[in-house]
């Protein structure tokens, strides 16, 4: 009797993992490779979880909370392994496991960064441990595959800016930090973004200080950068977005015009060419894309936010309400598909705005408690 009863209790057990699980949301566990099938009969193969097809197995641990995520990782290198790949992201998001975290780069009053983790409510988590090199300036954020890419950037001296190549990447999942290739070509002040999975660096400032016109791309695959078709013009202090497949550049300055550039360089990665647009904007302080639209704040009018429809190549601009702060200066976050502006000096009676793209018009702004712990340098918006 004792034995039928732990029988019974682990087969209940074993049917824990599927019970919160939508019916619909089941259809992809038949589709297991045919190489974790075969495997199973190879004496020498060792399964995910002993007694489960491979499939089966990844699943279960796709449906465990990312706090548990380094623990997991400590158990074996197939599971590390396994946490660490594309496919296990593809897997939660299939089984609607995915969780919204914003990553946020601060520095407090006495000039210590840190990146602090805030989750879709935005309570405070954790900070993350330190890069394993010290903050440059003029450096490139990007997000690929639920990881966090920090891009080369200057290290600032009495004896000036010294432009770097170094690429470093913090994996949200094992909480650490590693150093991925370096880039061909050592920038600071570039453009960079994610686009169809690849990691683009175009333009900025070289070693020497002189304005660049090259480009190149990251495949996460291979961890190795390969130079692309170069700029037509140098193009320094840009940002980049990726929209239909493409590369948009723009704001920033060009060698070939008088101040700031309002020409849109437009990449085709199939065409493996640029063309031009003349629609753009200058002197951005702050960008975000969000619901495949790009926000911008100009520095020349920093109470109105300007969006960009690329379906229809145009902008509409919306006023940004004062809040109780007379001062200019916003970086941007964004949460539960609503936009944040986070004040880039902290004032008495000072709240984050929250602006909905989905409300009304005229009723999209709102405030927030949301708030960095000192200046916000950056953020970014990562799901795993």
């Amino acid at each position: 009797m004792p034995g039928l009863i732990s029988e019974r209790k682990r087969a209940k057990e074993s049917n824990m993992c599927f019970t919160n699980l939508p019916q619909q949301d089941i259809s992809f566990i038949s589709k297991g490779s045919p190489q974790s099938r075969s495997k199973v009969a190879n004496d020498s193969y060792v399964p995910i979880l002993p007694g489960l097809p491979d499939d089966v197995a990844k699943l279960c641990l796709s449906l465990v909370p990312r706090t548990n995520f380094s623990a997991m990782a400590a158990v074996s290198k197939r599971w590390r392994s396994f946490i660490q790949s594309e496919e296990f992201m593809t897997i939660r998001e299939q089984a609607g496991m995915l969780e919204e975290w914003l990553y946020m780069l601060t520095m407090d009053d006495e000039g210590e960064s840190r990146w602090e983790v805030l989750d879709c409510l935005g309570n405070k988590h954790h900070v993350l441990p330190p890069m394993p090199s010290e903050l440059k300036a003029g450096f490139g954020v990007v997000v690929l595959h639920g990881k966090l890419l920090v891009l080369a950037g200057c290290i600032v001296s009495e004896a000036g800016a010294s432009a770097t190549s170094d690429v470093y990447q913090y994996d949200s999942c094992l909480n650490s930090w590693s150093k991925l290739a370096s880039m061909n070509v050592a920038r600071y002040h570039f453009a960079c973004t994610e686009v169809n999975g690849l990691v683009y660096a175009v333009g900025g400032y070289g070693e020497n200080g002189e304005s660049l016109s090259s480009a190149e791309v990251y495949n996460p695959e291979t961890n190795k950068w390969t130079m692309i078709e170069p700029l037509r013009r140098p193009r320094w202090g840009c940002f980049a977005c990726g929209f239909k497949g493409k590369l948009y550049v723009m704001g920033g300055r060009s060698s070939f015009t008088i101040g700031n550039s309002k020409f849109v360089d437009v990449y085709d990665p199939v065409k493996q060419s640029w063309c031009e647009m003349k629609n753009g904007c200058v002197m951005v302080i702050a960008h975000a894309v969000l619901d495949k639209k790009l926000y911008c704040i100009e520095w020349k009018d920093q109470r109105k936010l300007s969006i960009f429809n690329p379906e229809a190549n145009s902008w509409e601009m919306v006023p940004v309400p004062l809040t109780g702060s007379l001062s200019i200066g916003f970086q941007f976050g964004i949460l539960d598909g609503k936009l944040l502006l986070f004040s880039l000096r902290e004032e008495p009676g000072y709240r984050t705005l929250l602006f909905d793209p989905e409300a009304p018009s005229g009723s999209g702004w709102k405030t927030s408690n949301i708030k960095p712990s000192g200046s916000c340098l950056c953020s970014v918006t990562i799901k795993a």
